[in-house]
């Protein structure tokens, strides 16, 4: 059950009170489609009778029955009024917001509606140079400032983690004019920060937390993990239902509190950046998601941690192979975790994380969260049971038997890049007249795109940026390794585009 106490839990409505166990849109769903109404509006499949017989059948007639289009029965989502109020209502209550929006443009959009939400041209916001691409995209589209916080490093790891309190509060008295502090809680690796002390230090200059939380849905229905946006008291957080809270693919929430920011242009901002032909099965998984969290989140979440804390016990046992665990906490950066995050680090077996994510798949058909040069993570979720669990451990086990080697090996140095110098602002060098060079004639010189691995999606350059020998190394070792390089218009990656110099008249 929900730590928050039940009546807290429900929403009063005119003629009935709805409760946790209530799914008021997809219930509504459900109840048209049993109606079986003649239809001549969009979508043109026509509850699956005009679309492609294969697709149809594999697909099943009760999704695509529910496939429809904001007609006024089912409500709208860019002006709720009646299903999907009652829908984001409930859903605010069980995450101790204010007002919920349901995105089904992914997290990324509820993201880019947050920094939207806040900045405008020329304003600046204070964000960790380890953010998603998504944070820079919104930066690109309103032209705000980014005032880069370095994050913690981890040198053994070779990853970033969260920005801390007093790096919050020194770049706050460097830009008292910043119009709001993004953080990530927790990261991709299932870090957070103590970010009720960073909430703490901004309100006391009133300037807004904007929380991606993309990574974290599940923590806040569970005390064994890190505390949420709203339980640490941020205006705004970017949470993904669909990666961790059983919700279908690309569908989010962004929770709000009133204070420092407007309900009213958090509705305005994402209705912009919405389609106005929304997916009602991705709204009707947000809705009965929010309803299995609320109600049956603590005992499924704890029955992954023990699972999780498992399969962490038996790959420590396994030679050459770390898993991480509490052990990594201990500095302002890295004051709690979440252990259904697997971090598995695998640079002792002198193979990237990309070699082997690839054997991982080719020998045992198991496909991981995500590779880079040193690690692999894995997830664990209410999804998962001792048979998965039993299988990782068995693959790693054998991984470690394939690769293993003896102590005269060196283990590889991790090597990670300094942040580059941001020269002009994004929006400015996205803009910019701009040339192509070769990759490795562009040191220097500042980008004009976003270059990533994705995942995570966290930009090795960004728009603005002076390009480093230092990077270009890094983004040739992700190359050879295999790694997704992503973001440059030269899908080759042979050539990058750079802000064209015009050379003085002699």
């Amino acid at each position: 059950m929900s730590n928050t106490p039940s009546s807290l839990l429900n929403v009063e409505r005119k003629d009935h009170t709805l409760t946790q166990n209530d799914t008021p849109l997809f219930t509504g769903l459900k109840k048209h489609a049993d109606r079986n109404p003649v239809q001549f509006h969009i979508p043109g499949h026509k509850k699956g009778a005009g679309m492609d017989p294969e697709f149809r059948a594999f697909a099943g007639d009760n999704i695509l029955s529910i496939d429809l289009i904001n007609i006024a029965p089912l409500d709208d989502l860019h002006q709720p009024k009646s299903l999907i109020k009652d829908a984001q209502d409930l859903a605010a209550k069980a995450f101790g917001a204010d007002h919920t929006f349901f995105s089904v443009q992914g997290t990324s959009g509820a993201i880019m509606t947050m920094v939207m939400s806040v900045c405008g041209p020329g304003e600046k916001i204070i964000v960790p140079r380890n953010v998603h691409k998504s944070v820079m995209s919104a930066i690109v589209f309103c032209g705000a400032i980014p005032i880069f916080i370095h994050p913690e490093v981890d040198k053994e790891l070779g990853i970033s983690h969260g920005i801390t309190p007093i790096s919050v509060a020194h770049a706050l008295e460097q830009h008292p004019d910043a119009k709001g502090v993004l953080v990530i809680n927790p990261t991709y690796f299932g870090i957070a920060a103590d970010l009720k002390e960073i909430v703490k230090i901004a309100h006391a200059q009133n300037v807004p937390v904007l929380v991606d939380e993309a990574h974290g849905v599940h923590i806040h229905f569970h005390d064994r993990l890190p505390a949420s946006a709203m339980q640490a008291g941020a205006d705004m957080a970017a949470t993904s239902v669909h990666k961790l809270g059983g919700s279908m693919t690309q569908s989010s929430v962004l929770n709000v509190k009133e204070g420092l920011v407007s309900p009213k242009r958090v509705q305005s901002i994402l209705s912009m950046l919405t389609t106005t032909s929304t997916s009602y099965p991705l709204l009707a998984s947000l809705d009965t998601a929010r309803r299995r969290l609320a109600i049956d989140g603590k005992e499924l979440i704890s029955q992954s941690i023990d699972l999780a804390e498992d399969i962490r016990d038996r790959l420590s046992k396994i030679d050459q192979i770390k898993c991480i665990g509490s052990e990594i906490l201990g500095t302002p950066a890295t004051y709690d975790y979440d252990p259904t995050k697997i971090i598995i680090s695998i640079k002792e077996l002198g193979i990237t994380g990309y070699q082997a994510e690839v054997w991982l798949r080719e020998q045992y058909n198991l496909e991981v969260e995500l590779s880079d040069l040193y690690n692999i993570l894995c997830i664990v979720t209410p999804g998962d049971t001792q048979y998965e669990a039993d299988i990782l451990v068995e693959a790693m086990q054998a991984l470690a038997k394939e690769f293993r080697h003896d102590s005269s090996h060196s283990v590889p140095e991790v090597i990670l890049p300094d942040i580059p110098l941001l020269a002009v602002t994004p929006r400015e060098a996205f803009y910019a007249d701009t040339e192509l060079l070769p990759l490795d004639e562009t040191v220097g010189r500042v980008c004009a795109e976003f270059i990533m691995v994705y995942p995570p999606g966290i930009p090795i350059f960004i728009p603005g940026e002076i390009i480093t020998e230092d990077n270009l190394r890094y983004i040739h070792e992700n190359i050879e390794a295999g790694l997704p390089v992503q973001g440059p218009q030269d899908e080759t990656l042979t050539k990058l585009r750079v802000i064209k110099e015009h050379r003085a008249i002699k």
